[in-house]
């Protein structure tokens, strides 16, 4: 679809355009397991100028359609675009529906947040083009119910998130640009939940310690790395042009600079075989400027 977006999805026949920013976890640490079984998280979300398009356009008659595929092989009514529709019409009581697209850049399995934040993108636009007139807050309740990445992009601010990662305090980030690398590995996240060799118990830490630089460390890089090579591959060689960092619980990679030459420069050092690309961290998500 992102080939020729203006003649599938054409500004004239009633489309709209938003942006669907990625996301980076700079770090990601467990702290702990509650009692209904999900585990307890501290991070920080970084959001980029960068990411997937998700077209819209109202219809009168209710139905909510999804054209194309978002994700190869999952179902109209599994995708995440369409619940999110249909569950801001439900609570909604809207009669309205609505034709859903997405140029698709940011890779599934990635951690690079792309389900979610088209998800978000959905949730926040209808509420406009609808009329519905939730909240910050509704939304961001109702983008917990999709997935716990879901409230972030929502709310569309920088956060330190603890809880499950829908707990989220707005922080102030540098200008900063980033080396991505997509291995291409899509391990799923409850295996990596179940894996032994995680660690869910690490002490809790302070936002005073990621504003000193102290905090670089992901929960799940580790057991990924002993557990697939592309990506103890990938760590290899962006270790030639800085430190990696994983992103979430995917198998994307990331090296921060403090300017784009600096970026441009270690992405020329990128091996052939590893889909690298570069983009800028966003003061606040890009689809919050599109809708003002």
């Amino acid at each position: 679809m992102s080939a020729a977006p203006g003649r599938i999805f054409p500004v004239e026949t009633g489309w709209s355009a938003w942006p669907a920013p990625a996301k980076l976890n700079l770090f990601l640490r467990i702290t702990g397991r509650r009692v209904d079984g999900y585990h307890e998280l501290q991070t920080v979300f970084r959001l980029l100028d960068w990411g997937d398009t998700v077209h819209l356009r109202v219809r009168g008659d209710g139905q909510i359609h999804r054209v194309g595929e978002s994700v190869p092989g999952v179902a109209e009514a599994d995708d995440l675009l369409v619940r999110a529709a249909k569950l801001l019409q439900s609570v909604g009581k809207i009669r309205l529906g609505a034709d859903i697209g997405v140029e698709k850049r940011i890779p599934a399995g990635g951690g690079f947040g792309g389900g979610s934040s088209d998800a978000a993108t959905v949730l926040v636009v209808l509420n406009r083009l609808w009329k519905v007139n939730l909240g910050v807050d509704e939304l961001a309740a109702l983008g917990l119910e999709l997935g716990a990445d879901v409230p972030v992009f929502v709310r569309g601010d920088n956060a330190w998130a603890e809880g499950v990662g829908e707990k989220l305090a707005v922080i102030a980030l540098p200008p900063r640009w980033y080396l991505l690398a997509d291995p291409d590995v899509h391990v799923p996240t409850a295996a990596l939940f179940q894996s032994g060799d995680l660690t869910r118990d690490a002490a809790p830490a302070k936002m005073a310690d990621f504003v000193l630089g102290q905090l670089l460390d992901n929960a799940f890089e580790p057991v990924l790395r002993r557990r697939e090579p592309a990506i103890k591959a990938a760590f290899a060689a962006l270790a030639q042009v800085g430190t990696p960092r994983l992103t979430g619980s995917g198998s994307g990679c990331f090296v921060e600079f403090a300017d784009r030459a600096s970026a441009e420069a270690a992405l020329a050092e990128m091996p052939a075989g590893l889909r690298c690309w570069l983009a800028e961290g966003a003061a606040r998500s890009p689809l919050r400027a599109a809708l003002e």
